[in-house]
């Protein structure tokens, strides 16, 4: 799992009127929580565009005065007219302390249906999860090389170790194989002409 580290400067002053000093300087006003005090401090926003402008899970290495405290984005908030990060909350992760998390869903497989002209349709990109630091992923497989035309898979298709629990509703897709459009023509009009044959036949 990919590791982002991250440089922080510890702030004693806390409050909307030192965050909004903090953000004149160019720098986001962050804490960590979950570990034995909560953390205040500061970093530059360039440290964490990997790990917020990407559809990826990772993990965030934070060095706040030489101590290294390993964790994952708990929340984030943006400014709501230039985008530009204002606050994040990180969550210190804790070997065997359990932690809710969204994954990325990704496919491996062919499916017959593809093969046919079908098109892979996601619906749901992430699955959440509940495990341990130490039994984090970051993405969840699905095989889909069983899938025919008009198929879809769902959460409770996917294949976890018995040390996660999916969270998600079991029933929610995660994708299936489209029917093309000219495929579905095609069909229908065969449907169609199979429909007059069988009037036909009835009349004599």
């Amino acid at each position: 799992m990919e590791i982002v580290a991250i440089k922080g400067q510890v702030r004693t002053d806390v409050g909307k009127k030192a965050s909004k000093a903090v953000r004149n300087e160019g720098r986001v006003p962050c804490v960590i929580y979950g570990s034995q005090d909560t953390l205040h401090f500061t970093i530059d926003p360039k440290q964490v565009k990997p790990l917020v402008y990407t559809p990826d899970f990772k993990l965030a290495e934070v060095e706040l005065d030489g101590a290294s405290h390993k964790c994952i984005i708990k929340d984030i908030q943006f400014h709501p007219v230039s985008d530009a990060i204002v606050h994040i909350d990180f969550l210190s992760l804790t070997e065997g302390h359990k932690l809710k998390v969204e994954i990325p869903v990704g496919f491996e497989g062919v499916s017959p249906g593809m093969k046919l002209g079908g098109k892979l349709q996601q619906n749901l990109r992430r699955v959440k999860i509940k495990t341990t630091p130490e039994h984090l992923v970051d993405k969840l497989i699905l095989d889909v090389s069983h899938l025919e035309l008009g198929q879809a898979v769902r959460v409770r298709d996917l294949k976890v170790s018995d040390d996660i629990e999916i969270i998600s509703p079991l029933g929610t897709p995660i994708a299936s194989v489209e029917i093309p459009r000219a495929l579905r023509s095609a069909t229908s009009a065969e449907e169609a002409e199979e429909g007059e044959e069988a009037v036909e036949a009835e009349v004599e």
